[in-house]
């Protein structure tokens, strides 16, 4: 798998997140307060809000146009809700944290 350096764990707000521009299209990059990296693509699966924008609590990000909360681990949104965003595979090397786009892209597109 090819994997892109997106940056280090510090240029990822605790709680929050950044986005990356990718051939993919927009991914957002999670920080938990555990310091695990998670990277998804930025839209919910409900409206197409932006996740980057939602707030990180564990493992999870409530969008924040209709309050979704969506597993950074596995993309999908939690029940009663239903619907998932692809998830874009992290790897941490030292400091530096690497995307596999590739990955992603077969999810993505079967």
């Amino acid at each position: 798998m090819d994997w892109i350096n997106i940056g280090t764990l510090s240029d990822i707000p605790p709680l929050g997140a950044r986005t990356v521009e990718t051939s993919l299209g927009e991914v957002a990059v999670f920080r938990t307060a555990a310091d695990e990296v998670f990277a998804l693509i930025n839209r919910c699966p409900h409206k197409g809000g932006p996740l980057s924008e939602g707030i990180v609590s564990g493992r999870k990000v409530a969008c924040p146009l209709h309050n979704w909360v969506i597993d950074l681990n596995s993309g999908a949104a939690d029940a009663p809700d239903e619907g998932c965003t692809t998830v874009v595979p992290v790897r941490r090397d030292g400091g530096a944290i690497f995307l596999g786009l590739e990955a992603a892209r077969k999810v993505a597109h079967g």
